[in-house]
């Protein structure tokens, strides 16, 4: 108790009333579990814990894993929407996901019935990594009737979880899954979606931790648009209208010109600090200003200063949610 009690920092007492030994024996459970389910934990100090979902404040400790993909990937976008979809939104969802074939990008949803469900499935036909996010224990598929689903985008993906095997579906887990859909992307992308509903939640989350929204936009007298209207109104979310709109307020439209450029910024004559930024936005493609900071250990008032001239440059371009990336 002593040692535990200095190395996490509470109070003798503290540990004394903790019930340790039940939390042993409900470890050797869960690892049983783990076992028995070929699910793999992620601990978040660990390499492969996703590093986007790392900067959020309320990360999960653990994240439990079926399925091989890599869940730091160079581009990765949740796409989330209504359970009733209508055609409309199915189309919408063809024409995105076929337009990231060959663009290095894993997609990420909810596996619930609608547009994700339809998202996934999508995936496999035009081969992208996807990932779904359940709001329980992935010693069970939930619904039931994406079993199949589940277990073919195991074989080009993953299933990802926080919750220990034997934690049921209930209501309250649905909203904590969400976070972690919108914390593990670089953006959230809104299919449709009603005034109300988990759709909403996660693209006002992923607001909440500075990554970009993305809606598109639908009739005024379909219900099922009518939370993307909101989120676009309400200046939550850019409007796009097709996937070339995405890409290009990404920054991940590749051009040749671009690439050139960059090369050629990068062997200007900049200071020690200003070579340190370019190179780190180099590697990361686009990166938010605190994640910035944390990878070139440069603080944040230092930071902001160095970029602006690096901006007045031409060097450097600002996007929202304060990401930057090289012009």
């Amino acid at each position: 108790p002593n040692k535990l009690a200095k190395e996490s920092g509470l109070s003798p007492a503290a540990v004394k009333k903790m019930k340790r030994e039940n939390a042993l024996e409900k470890s050797v459970d869960v690892l049983q579990q783990l076992t028995k389910h070929n699910i793999s934990l992620i601990y978040y100090q660990d390499e492969d814990y996703p590093h986007r979902l790392r900067n959020c404040a309320d990360s999960p400790v653990v994240l439990y894993q079926k399925g091989d993909a890599d869940l730091n990937p160079p581009k990765s976008v949740a796409i989330v929407g209504t359970r009733n979809a209508t055609p409309y939104g199915q189309i919408l969802c063809e024409e995105l996901i076929q337009s990231f074939k060959e663009q290095n990008i894993i997609v990420v949803s909810g596996l619930a019935h609608g547009i994700d469900a339809t998202v996934h499935r999508l995936c496999l036909k035009y081969g992208i990594p996807t990932v779904g996010v359940l709001g329980n224990g992935l010693d069970r598929v939930y619904p039931a009737i994406h079993r199949e689903l589940s277990s073919r985008m195991q074989k080009n993906g993953a299933l990802i979880s926080e919750f220990i095997p034997g934690t049921k579906p209930d209501r309250e887990n649905f909203p904590k899954r969400n976070r972690i859909v919108a914390g593990m992307t670089d953006a959230t992308i809104v299919i449709e979606s009603k005034i109300r509903g988990g759709s909403l939640i996660t693209a006002n989350l992923a607001n909440d931790y500075s990554r970009d929204v993305f809606a598109f936009p639908g009739s005024v007298r379909m219900e099922t648009s009518q939370g993307c209207n909101m989120l676009i109104a309400q200046q939550k979310a850019h409007l796009i209208q097709s996937s070339k709109d995405f890409i290009k307020l990404m920054g991940w439209k590749k051009e040749e010109k671009k690439q050139l450029n960059i090369q050629k910024a990068l062997f200007q004559e900049f200071t020690r600090t200003q070579k340190a930024i370019v190179q780190c936005i180099a590697l990361n493609k686009k990166i938010q200003v605190d994640v910035l900071s944390i990878q070139s250990k440069i603080p944040i008032s230092q930071l902001n200063q160095e970029l602006f001239m690096l901006e007045m440059s031409g060097i450097v371009t600002s996007l929202p949610g304060k990401v930057y990336a090289l012009v």
